[in-house]
């Protein structure tokens, strides 16, 4: 029988570099993890490319897939929408394969209410300082909206409880390693092989 796949989630505050740390880690040899494209209303920033960062769609069609229930999760953000597509995540899973979701807070909380068996992960900035200059230096955003993002973030951070494990981004390297040993940790776990050594057992 083959192993069901891991379902990784990477979660935390705008601006702690969510991306960047997933963009990182996917550039690993030695990463085998199968990366789930979300979807979103908002514009493309500069460099990123409908279906390889996200699925980029208008309001209209993500509010269709939402009355169709094809999201394992999807939120409202500073005015835009953000989901995750069921279909790919289920079908990668059976495969045997480990999925990463890069995702916003509101997001993660309902993937744990539906997969309570994954691995969440909140990435911590290392200061709110630090967090407001990654932010600015951006220069996408007006002070207004930097500021809103920065009350979204202390309420985000509030809600660490909610995960399994955090990482500090203190460095994007150092955050990888982390999270890569995170993973293998939760490859050999007691509740997740248990079944399948029992069943060997078994077959004696």
């Amino acid at each position: 029988m083959r192993d069901r796949g891991l379902l990784i989630v990477l979660s935390g505050p705008s601006g702690v570099g969510k991306g960047t740390v997933r963009k990182a880690l996917f550039s690993k040899e030695d990463v085998s993890l199968h990366y789930s494209i979300s979807m979103t209303t908002r514009n493309p920033r500069e460099g990123e490319v409908d279906g390889t960062d996200y699925f980029f769609k208008s309001r209209e069609v993500f509010e269709q897939l939402i009355e169709e229930d094809k999201f394992i999760e999807w939120a409202e953000y500073v005015g835009n929408y953000y989901g995750t597509p069921v279909d790919y995540v289920e079908q990668c899973l059976a495969e045997g394969k480990d999925v990463f979701l890069e995702i916003e807070v509101q997001g993660a909380i309902q993937v744990k209410s539906k997969f309570p068996e994954g691995v969440f992960i909140f990435l911590m900035p290392p200061s709110l300082s630090e967090l407001k200059n990654r932010i600015t230096t951006r220069g996408t955003e007006t002070e207004d909206l930097i500021n809103n993002r920065m009350t979204v973030a202390k309420e985000e951070i509030e809600m660490m409880d909610a995960y399994d494990y955090v990482v500090e981004n203190d460095q994007v390297d150092l955050a990888c390693d982390r999270i890569k040993a995170i993973v293998q940790a939760e490859h050999c776990k007691r509740t997740r092989l248990r079944e399948k050594y029992k069943q060997m057992l078994e077959a004696e």
